[in-house]
């Protein structure tokens, strides 16, 4: 497995040894040693699909307190997916980096905990997966506008198909410094 370094410290795109032949493919989609071996020592306790039309976004969600880290990839379609650091006292603090992640580049996305994350979809379909270090917990569920000026993402659209949630979704500086997860050099 390839484990490349996004801007984000500690956010990685992750590539997969991928197997071929002219019967399908095969790869390892987790490997707990492979993954401690690159400082990822986490222990995944929900596993999450889901499945969206193109131009659904759907972000950027966090939890606090109960932060969840979580390894997502595409097993249909492609998406642009987007980590944000929310770290109260981060050097990177509201700074983002993005992957894309398509069914035929196998590719995953590792985004730790006290990161806010969001997903649009770009084809005209994606099923999508997400391994969580945590469970969800409706009480420490929260989101940032995945439009914030301040934040400036890039996304491939420009009028998404949203949820009631993320469009009433506050902006980042709007967020009380207790609802953000705290950096811990």
């Amino acid at each position: 497995m390839k484990c490349i370094q996004t801007a984000l410290p500690g956010v990685f795109v992750i590539e997969p040894r991928v197997f071929g032949d002219s019967r399908g493919f095969f790869y390892e989609s987790y490997n707990e040693k492979a993954f401690q071996e690159h400082g990822i020592d986490r222990r995944f306790v929900q596993s999450n699909v889901s499945r969206s039309s193109r131009g659904v976004l759907r972000g950027l969600h966090y939890q606090w307190p109960r932060p969840q880290g979580k390894l997502v990839s595409v097993i249909e379609g492609e998406v642009y997916d987007v980590a944000v650091d929310i770290r109260r006292g981060s050097p990177t603090f509201g700074q983002w980096a993005a992957a894309v992640l398509t069914a035929e580049n196998h590719r995953h996305f590792w985004i730790p905990e006290g990161f806010a994350h969001g997903f649009c979809v770009v084809s005209d379909h994606a099923t999508f997966s997400y391994q969580c270090t945590e469970l969800y917990d409706a009480t420490a569920d929260a989101g940032v506008a995945w439009n914030d000026p301040a934040l400036a993402i890039d996304w491939p659209v420009t009028d998404p198909v949203l949820s009631e949630k993320d469009r009433k979704a506050p902006l980042l500086a709007e967020v009380a410094p207790e609802r953000l997860p705290e950096y811990l050099a």
